[in-house]
C-alpha cells in the first residue's frame, strides 16, 4: 500500500491529476487510489466501461475496436488517452482484458491478457503494461494488475 500513498503525494506535490477508463478490474485502480487520504486533490474521474458501448460511448474509436479488437494495446491506448481528454487530466490510465472467462461479444483476445496504457498528457506519450494474469480468482488478479500498474506509474513519476 505504500506505492499508492507515495504516488498520491507525488501527484499532490507535483499539482497533477489522474483519471482512469478500466474494464477487467472494474474500478479497483480508482478504489485504491481513493482510499488514500487527499486523493480527492488528484483523482479527477473513473470509468468502468465493461462495454465496448460505453467504451465508444467515453470516446473510443469503435475502428479501433474493430481493427485490433476490445483486448489490445491499441484499444488500452485509446481508454487512457480518452479519459484524459474527457477530464482535463495529467495522466490517463487505460486497462482493458480477458480474466478467466470467455467473452462471448468478443471472441478475439487471449484469456488472462491484460493491457495497460498510462497516458501522460503534458508529453504526450503512453508507458504500456502487458500482463499475463496468474490463475488466481478474479479478485485476485485484479489485485495482482493494479499493484504492476502501480510500479509503472511510481516510474512514470519519478
Amino acid at each position: 500500500m505504500l506505492k499508492i500513498v507515495n504516488i498520491v503525494n507525488k501527484l499532490i506535490e507535483n499539482k497533477e491529476t489522474i483519471s482512469t477508463m478500466e474494464s477487467c478490474t472494474g474500478g479497483f485502480l480508482a478504489s485504491t487510489i481513493t482510499n488514500i487520504s487527499g486523493s480527492s486533490e488528484i483523482f479527477k474521474f473513473g470509468a468502468v466501461t465493461y462495454s465496448n458501448e460505453f467504451k465508444i460511448k467515453m470516446g473510443v474509436n469503435e475502428q479501433v475496436i474493430n481493427k485490433y479488437s476490445v483486448y489490445s494495446m491499441e484499444t488500452a491506448h485509446e481508454m487512457s488517452e480518452n479519459i484524459c481528454a474527457f477530464t482535463n487530466s495529467t495522466y490517463g490510465v487505460g486497462i482493458t482484458g480477458k480474466i478467466n472467462k470467455e467473452d462471448v461479444m468478443n471472441k478475439r483476445g487471449n484469456d488472462n491478457e491484460v493491457f495497460v496504457s498510462i497516458y501522460n498528457s503534458k508529453i504526450k506519450k503512453h508507458r504500456d503494461l502487458h500482463i499475463i494474469c496468474p490463475p488466481y480468482t478474479r479478485e485476485k488478479v485484479k489485485k495482482y494488475i493494479v499493484n504492476k500498474l502501480l510500479k509503472e506509474l511510481e516510474k512514470e513519476l519519478k
